[in-house]
């Protein structure tokens, strides 16, 4: 696409999903606090691997309405952010259903 810049032609292209993820946590039919201790799992041991991709995948909304673990797992992945834990973070496209793609930072080089 000549006429967009990268940015705005990934938007229209769609954005990374499952399949451009090296990794995925499926924290679908998992309780708020089995959830909860995997994406902390795995966010702490990212601290000391190489840098990667994960695909976070959710349960959508059920029935009639009700509450997901979209919010407290935002909430959490936006604090490793603010860490420096995650270089990318965006929701998942409508096709992947519900969900976040993350690009761990993994461990800082050293410098000697």
């Amino acid at each position: 696409m000549p006429h967009f810049e990268e940015f705005y032609a990934n938007k229209l292209r769609g954005g990374l999903g499952v399949v451009d993820a090296e990794a995925v946590l499926d924290l679908r039919g998992a309780s708020r606090e089995q959830a909860s201790a995997s994406l902390q799992d795995m966010l702490e041991r990212s601290r000391f691997a190489h840098a990667k991709s994960v695909a976070v995948r959710l349960d959508p909304p059920p029935e009639g309405g009700g509450e997901t673990l979209f919010q407290s797992i935002g909430k959490a992945l936006l604090e490793a952010r603010k860490r420096g834990w995650i270089d990318r973070l965006q929701t998942l496209p409508a096709s992947d259903g519900l969900g976040f793609y993350v690009v761990l930072a993994g461990r800082p080089e050293r410098k000697v």
